[in-house]
C-alpha cells in the first residue's frame, strides 16, 4: 500500500473534450500508478454556481464518469467515486463552518473574482461564499496528503492546511493530553525518545524546521506506535494538541492551456472543442475548418506558424520530424494549410479512437458504471467513516 494519499475531483460538465484529457486526466493516469489515489465527482459543487439548474447535473455525472474510464483511469488502482454519496463530506463542512472566520472565506482569491466573472448569476449565496471550506472537507475527510493543483489553486491548499491547523489546535487537546503523549514518548526507546525530545526542543525553541522534518521522520519509522499515539506525538511535537486532521501538500502540476479549434483555451463555452468520444468524420471536418494564419490568403503566400492556431496544436501532438516539416513548410509556403493539417487529423485521430472503443463498452452497459461507482462510493465512505468518528470524539459528539 502507497504512503501518500492523493485526492482530486471534477464538477461533471458532462462528456469531456481533449483540454480535460490533456490538463487532467493524463496525471491522473500517471498518479494511479505511484499513490494511493482518489478521484471524485464534484457534484455538490456544481450547485454553487448551477443551483437553479440541477437538472443536468445527473446526465453530466455519467458521461463524465465513462471518460475517466474510457481514458483509462483504472478502478483497480484507484478509488472512484460521487461526492454526494459520501454525506460524511456534508457533516465535516458543517462542523467545520462552527469555527472558521468569516474574514478567512472572503479573502479567498477566487471569490471576488469568481462573482466578476459570473456576474449573470446570484452568486450572492451561503453555498457559493462556503464552497472553499467544502472543498477542504473534501481533503481533509480522507486524510489525503496531497492534492494536484495548478499555481492558480495552491491558495486553496494554503486555506484547507489553515483550516486543519485550527481545528488541531482548538480540540486536539484531550483531556490527560500531556500524560498520554508523554506515555507514547517511552514506548519510542531510550536512544529514539531522547532524540524525539531533542529535535521536539530545537523546532519550539528556535523554529528550527530541520527538527521537525527530523522529528516526523523519526515518527514515521516508529512500527511499534498506534495510530493514535502517532497522531497524539506529531501534535505534541509542533506545540499542539493529538493531529486529528492533517494538512494537505500541493502536488503542483505543470501548467496546462490546450488550445481550442479558434486559438483560444479549449472551452465549451467557446464552442472551439474536440470531445473525447468525437468520431473521426466530425474530427476531420472540424480540424480541416480551422482558421490559419490570416497572412495566407493564396497557397503560394509564406505563413508564420506561431500566428496559427493549427501550429499550437502541432505542438502538443506532432513528433518531431512532422513540426520542423510544418515550420519549414509553412514558412517557405512549400505546403498548404490543408496538407499541414492532415498530420493532425491522424493523430489526434490515433489518440481518440481507443477511448471512443472503450467508452462504447460502458455506454452498452451502464451497470458495468454504476457497480464500478458503487464500490469506490463504499471504499471512500469507509475512509471518511473513519475520520468522522475521531473528529465526532474530538468535539465531544461520540456520545449515544
Amino acid at each position: 500500500m502507497f504512503d501518500d494519499r492523493v485526492l482530486s475531483g471534477m464538477r461533471p460538465t458532462g462528456a469531456l473534450h481533449l483540454g480535460h484529457y490533456n490538463g487532467v486526466l493524463e496525471n491522473w493516469l500517471k498518479l494511479q500508478h505511484e499513490y494511493q489515489c482518489l478521484f471524485f465527482v464534484a457534484d455538490w459543487h456544481a450547485l454553487t454556481t448551477h443551483y437553479d439548474s440541477p437538472e443536468v447535473i445527473e446526465n453530466n455525472v455519467w458521461d463524465m464518469l465513462i471518460d475517466w474510464l474510457a481514458a483509462g483511469v483504472d478502478p483497480s488502482q484507484a478509488t472512484l467515486f460521487i461526492q454526494s454519496k459520501v454525506p460524511e463530506h456534508a457533516e465535516l463542512h458543517l462542523l467545520m463552518s462552527m469555527m472558521t472566520p468569516l474574514g478567512w472565506l472572503e479573502r479567498v482569491p477566487t471569490y471576488k473574482d469568481q462573482q466578476e466573472k459570473l456576474s449573470e448569476k446570484d452568486l450572492s449565496t451561503y453555498g457559493f461564499l462556503g464552497y472553499p471550506l467544502l472543498q477542504s472537507a473534501d481533503i481533509l475527510i480522507y486524510r489525503a496528503n496531497l492534492v494536484p493543483v495548478g499555481e492558480d489553486q495552491v491558495a486553496h491548499i494554503e486555506f484547507t492546511r489553515e483550516i486543519a491547523r485550527r481545528f488541531n489546535h482548538i480540540y486536539g487537546k484531550e483531556p490527560g493530553f500531556e500524560e498520554k503523549a508523554e506515555r507514547a514518548v517511552k514506548q519510542l526507546g531510550s536512544k529514539r525518545a531522547k532524540l524525539y525530545r531533542e529535535l521536539k526542543n530545537r523546532y519550539q525553541e528556535q523554529g528550527d524546521d530541520s527538527a521537525l522534518d527530523s522529528a516526523r521522520a523519526l515518527l514515521e519509522e516508529a512500527a511499534n506506535l498506534s495510530l493514535g499515539d502517532r497522531e497524539r506525538l506529531f501534535g505534541y511535537l509542533e506545540g499542539g494538541g493529538k493531529m486529528i486532521l492533517s494538512e494537505p501538500q500541493a502536488l503542483l502540476t505543470a501548467a496546462s492551456k490546450m488550445p481550442g479549434l479558434d486559438g483560444q483555451k479549449m472551452s465549451k463555452s467557446y464552442n472551439n472543442t474536440i470531445s473525447l468520444r468525437e468520431d473521426a468524420t466530425s474530427i476531420e471536418k472540424k480540424i480541416r475548418t480551422m482558421p490559419t494564419d490570416p497572412a495566407r490568403v493564396r497557397r503560394t503566400d509564406p505563413g508564420d506558424p506561431d500566428k496559427c492556431p493549427v501550429w499550437q496544436l502541432h505542438c502538443i501532438y506532432s513528433e518531431e520530424n512532422t513540426k520542423d516539416w510544418v515550420q519549414e513548410g509553412c514558412k517557405s509556403a512549400g505546403i498548404g494549410c490543408i496538407e499541414c493539417k492532415q498530420p493532425l487529423v491522424e493523430s489526434i485521430g490515433k489518440t481518440l479512437a481507443p477511448i471512443r472503443e472503450r467508452a462504447q463498452e460502458y455506454i452498452d452497459d451502464p451497470a458495468l458504471v454504476r457497480n464500478i461507482i458503487a464500490d469506490g462510493n463504499d471504499r471512500a465512505r469507509k475512509l471518511a467513516s473513519e475520520t468522522m468518528r475521531d473528529v465526532r470524539e474530538a468535539m465531544g459528539l461520540d456520545y449515544s
